[in-house]
Order: C-alpha cells, then sequence, then structure tokens
C-alpha cells in the first residue's frame, strides 16, 4: 500500500507519494497563513498526481515548520530527521546535508545509513535563506529565478559586508545608488550567504560529501559560492524541495511494515 510524506514549511509545502519505494505522485504549494491548509492541498495534490485515495495510504508522515497543525498525518518527525532520509536516499555518498529553506538554515552531519550523527541550525536569523533572498530581488528588482545565472556573470563581485536582511537591503540600495553594477552586487550577495552558511556549518563539523537540499538549492549562484567557500563540489538533487517529504514518506514506508 502507498504511503505519503508531506514536509510543511514557512513557505512551500511539498508532499511525496511512495509505492513500494517509487515516487508516484508529489505536489508543491505555496504555504501562505495557513500552515494546515496548505498541507492539506499538498496532500490533495500529491494524492491526484498519484492516482490514489488518501484512504489508500498505510501511514502518512508529516514534517516541516508547520508538522504540528498536520491534523490528518499518523505522525510528525522532525525535518532533521526527514532530510537526512531523504538525502541519504537520493545520494548515499553524502555525509553532510546543508539544508536553506525558507527562513532557516541547517547543517546536518549523517552516517552511512542515513541516521543524523549531528547537526546545527540558524533559525534566529533569515540571511541564507529564501526569504532573505526574496527581499534582496525585490531591492535589486530582479526576478527571484533570475538571481543564480546573472550571478555568475560577475568578474567582480561588490562585498556585501551585513548578514541582517534589514541591514543588506538598505547595503544594497545604496550601492545601486552609487553606480555598482547589478551583476556584481548579486554575486557579493551570494558570497555573504556562502559565508555565513560555511561559518554555521564548519560547527559539526562538514564532512564531504555535501548535498545542499531546500528551495535555495535550486539558486546555481549560491551553489557555486559554497563550492568556492568549502573547495569541494556539491551535490545538488533532483528534487532539493522535496528531500524533507521524500525523507518522511521514506520512514513512513519503514514504520509501515
Amino acid at each position: 500500500m502507498p504511503v505519503a510524506g508531506v514536509d510543511i514549511g514557512s513557505l512551500t509545502a511539498k508532499a511525496v507519494i511512495l509505492d513500494e519505494g517509487e515516487i508516484i505522485g508529489k505536489s508543491l504549494v505555496m504555504t501562505g497563513h495557513n500552515s494546515r491548509i496548505a498541507g492539506r492541498k499538498a496532500l490533495d495534490l500529491a494524492l491526484l498526481d498519484a492516482g490514489v485515495e488518501e484512504s489508500d495510504l498505510e501511514r502518512l508522515i508529516a514534517t516541516g515548520y508547520g508538522r504540528l497543525s498536520a491534523d490528518f498525518s499518523s505522525e510528525n518527525i522532525t525535518e532533521i530527521t526527514c532530510h537526512a532520509r531523504g538525502a541519504h536516499a537520493t545520494h548515499p555518498e553524502a555525509r553532510t546535508v546543508i539544508d536553506l529553506g525558507g527562513q532557516d538554515s541547517k547543517a546536518i552531519a549523517i552516517d552511512e545509513n542515513g541516521r543524523v550523527v549531528d547537526f546545527v541550525m540558524n533559525d534566529k536569523c533569515a540571511a541564507g535563506t529564501g526569504r532573505f533572498l526574496e527581499v534582496m530581488a525585490g531591492a535589486l528588482e530582479v526576478e527571484l529565478d533570475d538571481l543564480g545565472a546573472i550571478s555568475l556573470e560577475s568578474e567582480s563581485p561588490a562585498p556585501v559586508s551585513s548578514a541582517c536582511t534589514v541591514f543588506a537591503e538598505s547595503e544594497v540600495v545604496s550601492r545601486v545608488a552609487e553606480g555598482v553594477n547589478k551583476v556584481d552586487i548579486i554575486a557579493g550577495i551570494h558570497q555573504a550567504i556562502a559565508s555565513r552558511i560555511y561559518a554555521m556549518a564548519v560547527r559539526i563539523p562538514v564532512n564531504e560529501r555535501i548535498i545542499i537540499t531546500g528551495g535555495v538549492a535550486r539558486n546555481i549562484g549560491v551553489v557555486r559560492a559554497l563550492e568556492q567557500r568549502f573547495e569541494t563540489d556539491i551535490i545538488i538533487p533532483e528534487m532539493p524541495q522535496h528531500t524533507g517529504a521524500l525523507g518522511a514518506a521514506l520512514i513512513a514506508t519503514e514504520r509501515a511494515g
């Protein structure tokens, strides 16, 4: 029988339906102001994608920021455990998971079985998250999805000294007014993010190989800046935003058995 994992994040809610270990349905929706409704919608869309009914599910596990609101789930599990499990399933060679979500960031050390060995997280500051990049894109009047590709064109990144979203936004606006090239400013923003993530991650410490999950993994500029900072290639999974939901579904499979 199929199982489901629902990851309700601060910005997006994701769901994955598994049957015999294979993904048969998935979804992604904006969370908005109601975590429960978003999780419910993500589940319904994934069920529709899979062509199965909720009553067909043997087990459903919720994870993420809004997991406690998912009263339709069998149980809830921390996103740290689920991201570790999902990352290991897609890339068993990974030993460090860097999860860059909507409003927090995490670095997770995992063993050869995908179990959490140690972790560190930053949920007090938005720097390095999807929300931080949204604010920077708005200040620069650039589409969020274009930031990564644009930054790769820079030959002289402009330093962005502030890690605080509010101060960084003001700094970026000032740089634009001074006539600094937006391409260089964007590259500088990505380097600042990479430096902050690096400083957080080395506290676990970091072991090769590194995999990046969460929505920010779709920003190639951040990934390249992180590769420079860590001096290694970084793995980008095929569906980085669904890693937590996949991990939850995999754990549901194990517990259903």
